[in-house]
Protein backbone atom coordinates (compact mmCIF):
# COMPACT_ATOMS: atom_id res chain seq x y z
CA UNK A 1 0.00 0.00 0.00
CA UNK A 2 3.03 2.15 1.13
CA UNK A 3 4.93 1.51 -2.56
CA UNK A 4 1.18 2.16 -4.54
CA UNK A 5 1.28 5.78 -2.72
CA UNK A 6 4.84 6.57 -3.10
CA UNK A 7 3.99 5.70 -7.41
CA UNK A 8 1.15 7.96 -6.96
CA UNK A 9 2.52 10.83 -5.55
CA UNK A 10 5.30 11.01 -7.63
CA UNK A 11 3.58 10.38 -11.43
CA UNK A 12 0.53 12.94 -10.68
CA UNK A 13 2.24 15.62 -10.51
CA UNK A 14 4.36 14.91 -13.49
CA UNK A 15 1.47 13.92 -15.72
CA UNK A 16 -0.11 17.06 -14.67
CA UNK A 17 2.59 18.95 -15.58
CA UNK A 18 2.64 17.68 -19.04
CA UNK A 19 -0.70 18.19 -19.27
CA UNK A 20 -0.40 21.74 -18.35
CA UNK A 21 2.62 21.61 -20.92
CA UNK A 22 0.14 20.24 -23.37
CA UNK A 23 -2.49 22.96 -23.02
CA UNK A 24 -0.72 26.44 -22.10
CA UNK A 25 -2.40 28.56 -24.12
CA UNK A 26 -5.12 26.75 -25.88
CA UNK A 27 -8.26 27.29 -26.07
CA UNK A 28 -9.83 24.07 -24.27
CA UNK A 29 -12.53 22.13 -24.87
CA UNK A 30 -15.09 21.16 -22.57
CA UNK A 31 -13.91 17.20 -22.49
CA UNK A 32 -10.18 19.52 -21.94
CA UNK A 33 -11.40 20.92 -19.38
CA UNK A 34 -12.76 18.18 -17.54
CA UNK A 35 -9.35 16.46 -17.69
CA UNK A 36 -7.16 19.64 -17.09
CA UNK A 37 -9.77 19.68 -13.60
CA UNK A 38 -8.89 16.23 -12.69
CA UNK A 39 -5.19 16.53 -13.02
CA UNK A 40 -5.77 19.76 -11.21
CA UNK A 41 -7.25 18.25 -8.24
CA UNK A 42 -4.79 15.33 -8.37
CA UNK A 43 -1.90 17.81 -8.30
CA UNK A 44 -3.26 19.40 -5.20
CA UNK A 45 -3.66 15.90 -3.28
CA UNK A 46 0.06 15.17 -4.30
CA UNK A 47 0.94 18.49 -2.79
CA UNK A 48 -0.51 18.06 0.63
CA UNK A 49 1.10 14.51 0.29
CA UNK A 50 4.70 15.88 -0.13
CA UNK A 51 4.57 18.75 2.04
CA UNK A 52 4.10 16.63 4.69
CA UNK A 53 7.11 14.46 3.70
CA UNK A 54 8.82 17.27 4.04
CA UNK A 55 7.41 18.90 7.02
CA UNK A 56 7.82 15.44 8.92
CA UNK A 57 11.81 15.80 7.89
CA UNK A 58 12.00 19.60 9.23
CA UNK A 59 10.21 19.42 11.95
CA UNK A 60 7.86 22.64 13.10
CA UNK A 61 7.62 25.35 12.41
CA UNK A 62 9.91 25.17 9.59
CA UNK A 63 7.08 22.81 7.59
CA UNK A 64 4.61 24.85 7.75
CA UNK A 65 6.61 27.80 5.94
CA UNK A 66 7.38 25.39 3.08
CA UNK A 67 3.93 24.71 1.84
CA UNK A 68 3.42 28.48 2.20
CA UNK A 69 6.08 29.93 0.81
CA UNK A 70 6.25 27.41 -2.23
CA UNK A 71 2.37 28.44 -2.84
CA UNK A 72 3.25 32.18 -2.93
CA UNK A 73 6.25 32.36 -4.95
CA UNK A 74 4.89 30.52 -7.76
CA UNK A 75 1.30 32.74 -7.44
CA UNK A 76 3.55 36.04 -7.87
CA UNK A 77 5.29 34.46 -10.70
CA UNK A 78 1.62 33.97 -12.17
CA UNK A 79 0.25 37.40 -11.49
CA UNK A 80 3.69 39.07 -12.96
CA UNK A 81 2.97 37.20 -15.99
CA UNK A 82 -0.50 37.56 -16.59
CA UNK A 83 -0.08 41.68 -15.68
CA UNK A 84 2.33 42.02 -18.76
CA UNK A 85 -0.20 40.32 -20.73
CA UNK A 86 -3.51 41.31 -19.88
CA UNK A 87 -3.05 45.04 -20.02
CA UNK A 88 -5.75 47.48 -18.63
CA UNK A 89 -7.42 45.02 -17.37
CA UNK A 90 -5.27 43.78 -14.92
CA UNK A 91 -4.14 46.72 -13.23
CA UNK A 92 -5.74 45.59 -10.18
CA UNK A 93 -4.77 42.42 -10.72
CA UNK A 94 -2.15 41.95 -7.84
CA UNK A 95 -4.93 43.68 -5.20
CA UNK A 96 -7.71 41.69 -5.51
CA UNK A 97 -5.75 38.69 -5.40
CA UNK A 98 -3.71 39.11 -2.14
CA UNK A 99 -6.88 40.48 -0.87
CA UNK A 100 -8.27 37.33 -1.72
CA UNK A 101 -6.04 35.60 -0.33
CA UNK A 102 -6.10 37.07 2.74
CA UNK A 103 -9.55 36.25 3.51
CA UNK A 104 -9.69 32.98 2.52
CA UNK A 105 -6.37 32.36 4.92
CA UNK A 106 -7.58 34.49 7.58
CA UNK A 107 -11.39 32.95 7.80
CA UNK A 108 -11.53 30.44 5.69
CA UNK A 109 -8.16 27.82 6.15
CA UNK A 110 -8.29 29.67 10.36
CA UNK A 111 -12.40 29.11 10.16
CA UNK A 112 -12.25 25.67 9.08
CA UNK A 113 -9.20 24.66 11.27
CA UNK A 114 -10.64 26.16 14.55
CA UNK A 115 -14.24 23.98 13.45
CA UNK A 116 -12.23 20.87 13.39
CA UNK A 117 -10.12 20.89 16.20
CA UNK A 118 -13.21 22.05 18.48
CA UNK A 119 -15.36 19.10 16.80
CA UNK A 120 -12.61 16.85 18.06
CA UNK A 121 -12.02 18.38 21.17
CA UNK A 122 -14.43 20.45 22.02
CA UNK A 123 -11.65 23.33 22.33
CA UNK A 124 -9.49 24.49 19.44
CA UNK A 125 -6.47 25.27 21.59
CA UNK A 126 -3.53 27.12 20.27
CA UNK A 127 -0.48 29.43 21.32
CA UNK A 128 -1.60 32.58 22.05
CA UNK A 129 1.58 34.91 21.70
CA UNK A 130 2.76 33.38 18.58
CA UNK A 131 -0.35 33.42 16.92
CA UNK A 132 -1.11 36.83 18.04
CA UNK A 133 1.96 38.31 16.53
CA UNK A 134 1.25 36.35 13.40
CA UNK A 135 -1.99 38.07 13.27
CA UNK A 136 -0.75 41.37 13.91
CA UNK A 137 2.03 41.50 11.23
CA UNK A 138 -0.34 40.23 8.71
CA UNK A 139 -2.67 43.46 10.02
CA UNK A 140 -0.03 45.64 9.65
CA UNK A 141 1.17 44.55 6.25
CA UNK A 142 -2.63 44.28 4.64
CA UNK A 143 -2.64 47.71 6.27
CA UNK A 144 -0.07 49.53 4.54
CA UNK A 145 -0.39 47.83 1.37
CA UNK A 146 -4.12 47.53 0.82
CA UNK A 147 -5.68 50.31 2.84
CA UNK A 148 -3.14 53.20 2.53
CA UNK A 149 -3.05 53.72 -0.99
CA UNK A 150 -6.87 54.31 -1.13
CA UNK A 151 -6.15 57.42 1.29
CA UNK A 152 -2.77 58.64 -0.27
CA UNK A 153 -2.78 61.62 -2.74
CA UNK A 154 0.73 61.07 -4.16
CA UNK A 155 -1.41 59.78 -7.05
CA UNK A 156 -4.60 59.80 -8.43
CA UNK A 157 -7.27 57.16 -7.63
CA UNK A 158 -6.07 54.38 -5.21
CA UNK A 159 -2.35 53.90 -5.89
CA UNK A 160 1.10 54.70 -4.48
CA UNK A 161 3.44 56.91 -5.93
CA UNK A 162 7.04 55.67 -7.21
CA UNK A 163 8.72 56.20 -3.61
CA UNK A 164 5.84 55.58 -1.45
CA UNK A 165 5.90 51.98 -3.42
CA UNK A 166 9.33 51.45 -2.79
CA UNK A 167 8.91 52.22 0.94
CA UNK A 168 5.52 49.49 1.38
CA UNK A 169 7.42 47.09 -0.72
CA UNK A 170 11.03 47.13 1.33
CA UNK A 171 8.45 47.22 4.76
CA UNK A 172 6.76 44.06 3.79
CA UNK A 173 9.69 42.36 2.98
CA UNK A 174 11.44 43.16 5.86
CA UNK A 175 8.60 42.50 8.14
CA UNK A 176 7.78 39.16 6.64
CA UNK A 177 11.70 38.36 6.81
CA UNK A 178 11.75 39.45 10.54
CA UNK A 179 8.70 37.25 11.13
CA UNK A 180 10.07 34.11 9.54
CA UNK A 181 13.31 35.11 12.09
CA UNK A 182 11.01 35.33 14.86
CA UNK A 183 9.49 32.14 14.22
CA UNK A 184 12.18 29.29 13.54
CA UNK A 185 14.63 31.46 16.13
CA UNK A 186 14.45 32.23 19.27
CA UNK A 187 10.61 31.82 19.56
CA UNK A 188 10.39 29.05 17.84
CA UNK A 189 8.06 27.37 21.16
CA UNK A 190 5.65 30.11 20.29
CA UNK A 191 4.58 28.00 17.02
CA UNK A 192 4.48 24.68 18.20
CA UNK A 193 1.37 22.67 19.14
CA UNK A 194 0.30 22.73 23.07
CA UNK A 195 -1.90 21.29 24.92
CA UNK A 196 -5.05 22.72 27.05
CA UNK A 197 -2.23 23.73 30.14
CA UNK A 198 -0.13 24.81 27.49
CA UNK A 199 2.63 22.77 27.28
CA UNK A 200 4.26 22.13 24.08
CA UNK A 201 3.52 18.66 22.40
CA UNK A 202 5.97 15.94 21.62
CA UNK A 203 6.97 15.53 17.80
CA UNK A 204 4.17 13.12 16.54
CA UNK A 205 6.20 9.18 16.64
CA UNK A 206 3.48 7.73 14.95
CA UNK A 207 6.09 7.21 11.63
CA UNK A 208 10.11 7.36 11.39
CA UNK A 209 11.10 10.33 10.10
CA UNK A 210 12.13 9.78 5.87
CA UNK A 211 15.47 10.04 4.66
CA UNK A 212 17.34 13.03 3.40
CA UNK A 213 17.07 11.79 0.25
CA UNK A 214 13.63 11.13 0.36
CA UNK A 215 12.85 14.68 1.80
CA UNK A 216 14.43 16.29 -1.24
CA UNK A 217 12.74 14.41 -3.76
CA UNK A 218 9.52 15.16 -1.98
CA UNK A 219 10.52 18.82 -1.90
CA UNK A 220 10.94 18.58 -6.10
CA UNK A 221 8.06 16.86 -6.27
CA UNK A 222 6.14 19.56 -4.18
CA UNK A 223 7.39 22.69 -6.49
CA UNK A 224 6.28 20.43 -9.25
CA UNK A 225 3.00 20.14 -8.16
CA UNK A 226 2.39 23.42 -7.10
CA UNK A 227 3.64 24.27 -10.54
CA UNK A 228 1.07 22.13 -12.07
CA UNK A 229 -1.89 23.68 -9.73
CA UNK A 230 -1.37 27.10 -10.27
CA UNK A 231 -0.40 26.59 -14.62
CA UNK A 232 -3.62 24.27 -14.48
CA UNK A 233 -5.59 26.87 -12.58
CA UNK A 234 -4.61 29.37 -15.28
CA UNK A 235 -5.37 26.91 -18.35
CA UNK A 236 -8.89 26.16 -17.40
CA UNK A 237 -9.62 29.82 -16.12
CA UNK A 238 -10.95 30.76 -19.70
CA UNK A 239 -13.63 28.63 -19.32
CA UNK A 240 -14.04 30.30 -15.75
CA UNK A 241 -14.58 32.75 -17.48
CA UNK A 242 -16.86 32.18 -19.33
CA UNK A 243 -19.29 30.58 -16.97
CA UNK A 244 -18.84 34.15 -14.33
CA UNK A 245 -20.06 36.08 -17.66
CA UNK A 246 -22.86 33.54 -18.61
CA UNK A 247 -24.05 34.01 -15.19
CA UNK A 248 -23.85 37.64 -14.63
CA UNK A 249 -21.38 37.79 -11.63
CA UNK A 250 -18.54 40.55 -12.12
CA UNK A 251 -15.32 39.70 -13.77
CA UNK A 252 -13.17 40.53 -10.41
CA UNK A 253 -14.57 37.20 -9.34
CA UNK A 254 -12.47 34.91 -11.27
CA UNK A 255 -9.96 35.85 -9.21
CA UNK A 256 -11.86 34.78 -6.17
CA UNK A 257 -12.31 30.92 -7.58
CA UNK A 258 -8.62 31.08 -9.29
CA UNK A 259 -7.40 31.99 -4.97
CA UNK A 260 -9.60 29.29 -3.95
CA UNK A 261 -8.17 26.48 -6.42
CA UNK A 262 -4.27 28.03 -5.37
CA UNK A 263 -4.89 27.86 -1.90
CA UNK A 264 -6.55 23.89 -1.88
CA UNK A 265 -3.26 22.38 -0.72
CA UNK A 266 -2.79 24.71 2.25
CA UNK A 267 -6.30 24.27 3.44
CA UNK A 268 -6.20 20.72 2.86
CA UNK A 269 -2.86 20.55 4.76
CA UNK A 270 -4.39 22.42 7.55
CA UNK A 271 -7.44 20.79 7.86
CA UNK A 272 -5.40 17.33 8.26
CA UNK A 273 -3.50 19.33 11.08
CA UNK A 274 -6.32 19.94 12.74
CA UNK A 275 -7.65 16.54 12.49
CA UNK A 276 -4.03 15.29 14.44
CA UNK A 277 -5.05 18.12 17.38
CA UNK A 278 -2.39 20.02 15.79
CA UNK A 279 -4.25 23.56 15.69
CA UNK A 280 -1.03 25.12 16.34
CA UNK A 281 0.30 24.26 13.07
CA UNK A 282 -3.12 24.91 11.49
CA UNK A 283 -2.66 28.54 12.54
CA UNK A 284 0.72 28.55 11.07
CA UNK A 285 -0.23 27.76 7.81
CA UNK A 286 -3.62 30.13 7.47
CA UNK A 287 -1.63 33.60 8.49
CA UNK A 288 2.20 32.57 7.15
CA UNK A 289 0.22 32.31 4.12
CA UNK A 290 -1.34 35.61 4.29
CA UNK A 291 1.51 36.97 5.10
CA UNK A 292 3.60 35.57 2.14
CA UNK A 293 1.16 36.48 0.11
CA UNK A 294 1.30 39.79 0.82
CA UNK A 295 5.28 40.41 2.02
CA UNK A 296 6.42 38.52 -1.31
CA UNK A 297 3.72 39.60 -3.65
CA UNK A 298 4.05 43.76 -3.05
CA UNK A 299 7.88 43.45 -3.81
CA UNK A 300 7.91 41.50 -6.55
CA UNK A 301 5.01 43.38 -7.99
CA UNK A 302 6.78 46.96 -7.13
CA UNK A 303 9.85 45.38 -9.08
CA UNK A 304 7.72 44.11 -12.19
CA UNK A 305 6.15 47.57 -12.20
CA UNK A 306 9.51 49.32 -13.00
CA UNK A 307 8.69 47.77 -16.98
CA UNK A 308 4.78 47.54 -16.44
CA UNK A 309 2.87 50.09 -17.94
CA UNK A 310 -0.38 52.12 -16.54
CA UNK A 311 -0.83 52.19 -12.98
CA UNK A 312 -0.72 49.38 -10.19
CA UNK A 313 -4.61 49.83 -8.41
CA UNK A 314 -3.35 48.66 -5.13
CA UNK A 315 -5.87 50.19 -2.47
CA UNK A 316 -8.96 48.65 -1.66
CA UNK A 317 -12.95 49.73 -2.09
CA UNK A 318 -14.83 50.80 1.27
CA UNK A 319 -16.84 47.29 1.43
CA UNK A 320 -13.30 45.48 1.10
CA UNK A 321 -12.04 47.65 3.65
CA UNK A 322 -14.76 47.00 5.93
CA UNK A 323 -14.85 43.34 5.62
CA UNK A 324 -10.78 43.48 6.49
CA UNK A 325 -11.56 45.58 9.30
CA UNK A 326 -14.02 43.51 10.56
CA UNK A 327 -11.49 40.26 10.11
CA UNK A 328 -8.77 41.52 12.00
CA UNK A 329 -11.25 42.31 15.36
CA UNK A 330 -12.67 39.39 15.22
CA UNK A 331 -9.08 37.73 14.34
CA UNK A 332 -8.14 39.68 17.72
CA UNK A 333 -10.77 38.55 19.54
CA UNK A 334 -10.30 34.78 18.47
CA UNK A 335 -6.16 34.67 19.36
CA UNK A 336 -6.02 36.43 22.81
CA UNK A 337 -7.50 33.56 24.60
CA UNK A 338 -5.82 30.88 23.02
CA UNK A 339 -8.80 28.56 22.97
CA UNK A 340 -11.24 28.81 20.32
CA UNK A 341 -15.11 26.48 20.64
CA UNK A 342 -17.08 26.26 17.30
CA UNK A 343 -18.55 29.66 17.32
CA UNK A 344 -15.45 31.36 16.80
CA UNK A 345 -14.56 29.03 13.76
CA UNK A 346 -18.16 29.36 12.50
CA UNK A 347 -17.91 33.47 12.53
CA UNK A 348 -14.72 33.34 10.83
CA UNK A 349 -16.11 31.15 8.02
CA UNK A 350 -19.23 33.40 7.84
CA UNK A 351 -16.84 36.29 7.35
CA UNK A 352 -15.02 34.21 4.02
CA UNK A 353 -19.17 33.81 3.33
CA UNK A 354 -19.84 37.07 3.23
CA UNK A 355 -17.02 37.84 1.24
CA UNK A 356 -17.65 35.53 -1.46
CA UNK A 357 -20.85 36.86 -1.48
CA UNK A 358 -20.26 40.18 -1.74
CA UNK A 359 -17.55 39.66 -4.55
CA UNK A 360 -19.75 37.86 -6.18
CA UNK A 361 -22.93 40.51 -5.65
CA UNK A 362 -20.98 43.89 -5.10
Amino acid sequence: MRRSMTTWSVSVPIAALVVLALTWNRKLGGVLVVLVALFLAGAVLAAVHHAEVVAHKVGEPYGSLVLAVAVTVIEVALIVTLMISGGEKTQSLARDTVFAAVMITCNGILGLSLLIGALRRRLAVFNPEGTGGALATVATLATLCLVVPTFTIGRPGPEFSPAQLTFAAVVSLALYLLFVMVQTGRHRDYFLPVNRKGEILPEEVHADPPTTGRALASLGLLLVALIAVVGDAKSVSPAIESGVAAVNLPPAFVGVIIALLVLLPETLAAARAARRDRVQISLNLSLGSAMASIGLTIPAIAIASIWLGGPLLLGLGGTQVTLLALTVITGVLTVVPGRATLLQGGVHLVLLAAFVFLAASP
